[in-house]
């Protein structure tokens, strides 16, 4: 089964670093084979195939890679929106409440409530989904978590590092015992990554190396939540370790950003090489918890990589917009259109050392989007407007 898109009036083609080059082809076709793009190039010379997409002129992009979201959860934290928007502050307290309404619920539940979401993501452009564990928090609940959000991606991060359970409250040493060990080992079979929030009120630096010590031993690769409620050592933690991903970054120090610098290869592609440990930005939980936003223009500079994702969450970012992510990173975080837009495709992809997606070149995956609009510039000029028309993923329409 093959498809050609036509009349294509600005395809994104991300070929390499990106930052400002997103390698735009204009009045383009693309053919899909197979689930993989077969060939790109001026629509006047697409070549037949078996059925026809008229894309009318509209904007062609790779499908968004939302490399960081906890989709596997129970009920929601309204209430605890409202208190912060009334003047209360965001402590990450609100996760054990979570916790509780996850242990409680049956899996049909679970599916249920995690499908609606991944729906709404692909409704929204997203082909590709990183989904965490972390509102189990003990050996049963952890793997269920992973085996549900199995079902859904091969992005499958146990993060039952998330914060000590009440259970733990007086023994957080024990509870870092329990993930490297048993939970571990039951979340193994379902896990691709592992992660471990490295923050005030969560792990310290020690609980945290310990962590991703056993799930590196475990064969899992390594990702990491870091600075997003104050200063501390989780980004250089995660570059010491070899971390795929440090997400959060809300406040930096110099030594932080030189360590991420640090990481930066030349990809032999002339355009700089990028980071081997991606700075992945979550604008959506800073919205929702009224804190400072990520200074993106700052690991930019610098040459760090830059992803962005959503952070989907019941507690402190419940969007499942990458286009939102988008319009705040450019608004808020002094990211130019083309940065954020390359950031939520290919910077995403790095941020989970994959290369078959974020890009629409000859043989990357077949997933793409098709906007109401002939530019991805609208995607941040027109915040809050649902500018996804078609989305194909693996080469099948959505």
């Amino acid at each position: 089964m093959s498809i050609v898109i036509t009349n294509i009036g600005e395809l994104v083609t991300n070929p390499g670093h990106g930052r400002d080059r997103l390698g735009i082809v204009y009045d383009a076709a693309l053919v899909v084979e197979d689930g993989t793009v077969a060939w790109v190039g001026a629509s006047a010379q697409a070549p037949d195939a078996d059925e026809r997409i008229d894309a009318e002129g509209a904007a062609v992009l790779p499908g968004f890679v939302d490399s960081h979201a906890h989709l596997v959860f129970a009920g929601d934290r309204a209430a605890e929106f409202g208190a912060r928007m009334a003047g209360e502050p965001y402590t990450g307290g609100g996760i054990r409440t979570t916790v509780a309404a996850t242990r409680e619920a049956g899996d049909d539940q679970l599916r249920r409530a995690t499908g609606r979401l991944v729906t709404e993501m692909r409704r929204q452009g997203t082909t590709t989904i990183e989904i965490k564990s972390g509102y189990g928090l003990d050996v049963e609940h952890e793997a269920r978590s992973l085996r549900i959000a199995a079902e859904f991606t091969t992005e499958t991060t146990f993060l039952g590092a998330h914060v000590v359970p009440a259970e733990y409250r007086d023994d957080p040493w024990k509870y870092v015992a329990l993930v490297s060990g048993p939970m571990l080992n039951a979340a193994r079979p379902y896990a691709k990554w592992i992660d471990v929030f490295c923050d005030r009120g969560a792990f310290d630096e020690d609980q945290a190396r310990t962590v991703l010590a056993a799930g590196k031993d475990a064969g899992l690769g390594l990702r990491l939540h870091g600075n997003q409620l104050g200063p501390g050592p989780g980004v250089r933690l995660a570059v010491e370790m070899g971390a795929a991903s440090v997400d959060h970054c809300t406040h930096l120090t110099d030594a932080d950003v030189d360590a991420l610098a640090s990481t930066v290869f030349d990809c032999m592609c002339g355009d700089g090489g990028w980071s081997s440990t991606v700075a992945t930005l979550l604008p959506g939980a800073e919205f929702s918890t009224r804190s400072p936003y990520p200074d993106a223009r700052r690991l930019l500079d610098a040459g760090v990589t830059v992803a962005l994702a959503t952070d989907c969450n019941p507690g402190s970012s419940y969007t499942s917009s990458m286009s939102f992510c988008i319009a705040l990173a450019v608004r808020e975080m002094r990211m130019t259109p083309a940065e954020a837009v390359w950031a939520a495709t290919a910077g995403g992809a790095r941020a989970l050392r994959r290369d078959d997606v974020g890009r629409l070149s000859v043989g990357a995956r077949a997933d793409l989007m098709i906007l109401d609009a002939p530019s991805y510039l609208h995607l941040a000029y027109r915040p809050g407007v649902p500018l996804i028309r078609t989305v194909l993923h693996d080469g099948v329409p959505q």
